[in-house]
């Protein structure tokens, strides 16, 4: 197999051209030599049991080669395109609170703690806005940024794709601390996020390993391996931690790429549960479950105390599935061709289904509520923003 190779240090791969035998995921940003090995599974009609209806969409400019998430920040939700285009916008409408065009290409964003606004440029700029969508600071992280900023406690953090966590000081821009990580000779190139709670930063980086580091000095805290690289080539061997990681209580769950799902105490990292499981997306949990999507889009839902199985949903197979959503009484993931599948939360059956604008859907969708309402937000490949209402 043959893919493209980035830079002259180390070579980049994604999760789709290991484990579905080669595909292009995005035109012009990742190409493969040979077909594929696994066809998408095709779309059966449903028998839809749960009312979903389209409740506002937004156009913020195709994000090229990069992948954005919006943020959501009380009853609005900011967002970005990779044209430069920032919007703040309500929940319940889609009504624009500011907007903002900076005029250059954006590799990522966006992170919020609805006051600040942060988003990177191509060449590795970070921008920070104030509450009204103004440019507060600017700063040069000399590198590649592909994960949203996280904002919290202070500072603004990026995580570079040379495996640096830097944190900026939230109102000054001034360099608080850099972590530092050894580089991998192989990476999947996804967005990992990272999560701030308390007095903790949490990072996933290649070769599976958890971090948690101190928000106020960088030193870390604590790591944990959710994966262990195996195998005797360079291509068997990736093994990084994929998607946000979720803090819930005492606990913050990972997953890593042919590593693991699982949870780990935020106090000191020790495995509260783990379960080998591969995925290039990520895990959500909520009050009951865990969700995970794994490496052939089979969705999988776990106990939320043991990680044991409670049902898996093969019906969307190798349809690059994105990370699951928890929303209401259901599951939701979206594809490669722009579909949103509503699955059963109980037992994973297709209870809806609903389209956006035919491109790839990437990133975990956003769950949030209107009224009692359960919602959901997708941002796309084609650069819409798109909510949809459960009634």
């Amino acid at each position: 197999m043959k893919a493209f190779v980035k830079g002259s240090a180390r070579l980049v791969a994604l999760a789709c051209a290991l484990s579905l035998g080669g595909c292009a995921w995005w035109e012009n940003t990742y190409i493969f030599s040979d077909p594929p090995k696994n066809r998408p599974t095709e779309l059966k009609p449903i028998n839809s049991t749960l009312s979903v209806k389209p409740l506002w969409n937004a156009s913020l400019g195709k994000p090229g080669r990069y992948f954005f998430s919006p943020a959501l920040v009380g009853s609005d939700v900011v967002a970005a395109g990779g044209k430069g285009l920032v919007e703040r916008l309500v929940l319940a409408t889609g009504a624009v609170v500011w907007k903002t065009d900076l005029d250059t290409p954006l590799s990522a964003g966006v992170g919020s703690d609805g006051n600040l606004t942060a988003v990177v440029t191509v060449p590795g700029d970070l921008i920070v806005l104030d509450s009204n969508g103004k440019t507060l600071w600017r700063v040069p992280t000399n590198s590649e940024v592909l994960s949203a900023p996280v904002i919290g406690q202070g500072i603004v953090a990026v995580r570079t794709t040379d495996s640096r966590v830097i944190a900026y000081d939230a109102e000054t821009g001034r360099r608080r601390w850099v972590y530092q990580r050894t580089t991998q000779p192989l990476v999947l190139r996804t967005n990992p996020g990272m999560a701030i709670d308390g007095a903790l930063l949490f990072a996933g980086f290649p070769g599976g390993r958890l971090a948690a580091l101190n928000v106020s000095t960088g030193t870390l805290r604590w790591e944990s391996s959710v994966a262990v690289p195996k195998g005797a080539t360079e291509l068997e061997r990736v093994a990084d931690v994929v998607g946000t990681p979720i803090v819930v209580g005492r606990e913050v769950c990972a997953a890593a790429f042919q590593g693991k799902a699982g949870c780990y105490d935020t106090s000191n990292g020790n495995t509260i549960w783990s379960r080998d499981l591969s995925t290039s997306t990520g895990i959500e949990i909520d009050g009951r479950f865990g969700f995970v999507t794994d490496d052939k889009s089979i969705v999988n839902a776990l106990t939320r105390t043991t990680g044991g199985n409670i049902w898996k949903s093969d019906k969307l197979a190798y349809r690059r599935m994105t990370a699951p959503a928890s929303v209401g009484r259901a599951i939701v993931v979206g594809d490669y061709k722009g579909f949103v599948h509503w699955l059963s939360r109980e037992d994973g059956s297709p209870i809806a289904r609903s389209t956006t604008d035919g491109s790839a859907l990437v990133i975990a969708p956003k769950a949030f509520s209107v009224g009692s309402a359960p919602a959901v937000l997708f941002q796309t490949q084609g650069g819409d923003l798109y909510a949809f209402v459960a009634e």
